[in-house]
C-alpha cells in the first residue's frame, strides 16, 4: 500500500522468506506533515498501524519516527505523557504499547521508518537501542532527512535488491542516531559547569533584577545558545528559572518575617506590587497574605 501528495508520503512494503534471511527487513518508510487542526493520523494506514491517539496502538516492529517541525505528546506504556519537540527522535519497540500525536496549534513533520529482523535484536540484546532511551536528542540534522527521503525513492522505484538497499539506510540511520545523541550528551556534560554558574549567579541576584540576555552576556555566550541549552538541562527557561527563585525566596520571607507584602515586593524588584501580587497568585493559588496567614 502506498500513498503520496505534497504533504503524505509513505509505502508499506511484501517481504518474502530471502529478505527476512538478510538480517534487517523494512516494513514501511513515510513522511507525514500534519497542519494546525488536522486530523491525525491519517486515515490511509493499514489496520496493523492505524492508531486512535486515546487508544494507542502496539506494532510488531522497530520504528524511528523523527520530528522536524512542530511539537507533540508521547505516552509510552505506564510511562506519563512526554512533550516531543522538534529535532527529537523516538524510537519504538515491538510489543510495546504507545500513542502520540503533534499539538492541535501547532501540528509537526514526521519523518519514519519501521524495521525488524535479527541483526536489529542483536543491537538491543547489546544495549545499542534500550527503552531506558526512547527519545534521543539528534537536533535538526539534514544527513538523517537525506536518509529519510532516500528511503522513499528507493521504495517507490521497487527495483530487485530493494530491502538489501533499504537495511544499509537503517544501519546507517542507527549508527548516526547514536553518533549525534552520544555527542549531544557530551556537549551538554561540557556546558554542565557554565549552567550551574548562571544558576548561582540567579540565586546571587535574587533581589536584583538581572535579564537573560545580560545573564549570557556575563557568561560569554550568544542569548540563543545559552537559552537553549538552559532549558535543555534544568527544563526551564532561563527567565522562568529566575521567576521560579523569586517565588520561592517570596515563600520564605512571608512565613519567616513579618515584613508586608508591599516591602517583599519591592525587594525583590517587581515593577509593581499588583503584578507582583498577581504572579504570586497565578503560581500558588493564594494572594501573598492569603499564603502568609494559611501556611503559619
Amino acid at each position: 500500500m502506498n500513498n503520496v501528495t505534497s504533504d503524505i508520503e509513505f509505502k508499506y512494503l511484501l517481504i518474502n522468506e530471502s529478505d527476512k534471511r538478510y538480517g534487517i527487513i523494512v516494513n514501511t518508510v513515510g513522511f507525514q506533515s500534519i497542519h494546525p487542526y488536522n486530523t491525525y493520523p491519517v486515515k490511509d494506514h493499514p489496520k496493523d498501524h492505524y492508531f486512535n491517539k486515546n487508544s494507542g496502538r502496539i506494532l510488531n516492529e522497530f520504528q524511528f519516527v523523527y520530528i522536524t517541525m512542530g511539537s507533540g505528546e508521547l505516552t509510552i506504556e505506564s510511562t506519563e505523557k512526554q512533550e516531543i519537540h522538534k529535532g527529537q527522535l523516538i524510537v519504538l519497540f515491538p510489543g510495546q504499547w504507545h500513542t502520540y500525536n503533534p499539538q492541535k496549534l501547532v501540528g509537526w513533520n514526521e519523518y519514519y521508518i519501521g524495521f525488524n529482523g535479527d541483526i536489529i535484536r542483536g543491537l538491543v540484546r547489546n544495549s545499542f537501542l534500550t527503552t531506558q532511551s526512547q527519545i534521543i536528542d539528534v537536533g535538526l540534522n539534514e544527513e538523517l532527512v537525506t536518509l529519510f527521503k532516500r528511503a522513499l525513492e528507493i521504495v517507490h522505484r521497487d527495483n530487485i535488491g530493494l530491502q538489501q538497499h533499504l537495511s544499509g539506510i537503517v544501519m546507517h540511520m542507527i549508527g548516526l542516531v547514536l553518533y549525534e545523541s552520544n555527542n549531544n550528551k557530551i556537549e551538554l556534560l561540557n556546558y554542565q559547569q557554565l549552567i550551574e554558574n548562571a544558576k548561582i549567579i540567579m540565586n546571587e541576584n535574587i533581589f536584583n533584577r538581572i535579564s537573560p540576555e545580560e545573564l549570557a552576556n556575563r557568561l560569554d555566550m550568544g542569548y540563543i545558545k545559552f537559552r537553549k541549552l538552559f532549558k535543555k538541562v534544568t527544563g526551564f527557561a532561563p527567565a522562568h528559572y529566575f521567576q521560579e527563585l523569586k517565588m520561592r525566596k517570596a515563600k520564605q520571607l512571608l512565613l519567616e518575617t513579618s515584613c508586608r507584602v508591599k516591602e517583599i515586593s519591592y525587594s525583590l524588584n517587581y515593577k509593581t506590587v499588583e503584578n507582583f501580587v498577581t504572579l504570586f497568585k497565578n503560581k500558588t493559588g493564594f494572594a501573598p497574605s492569603e499564603y502568609r496567614k494559611f501556611s503559619r
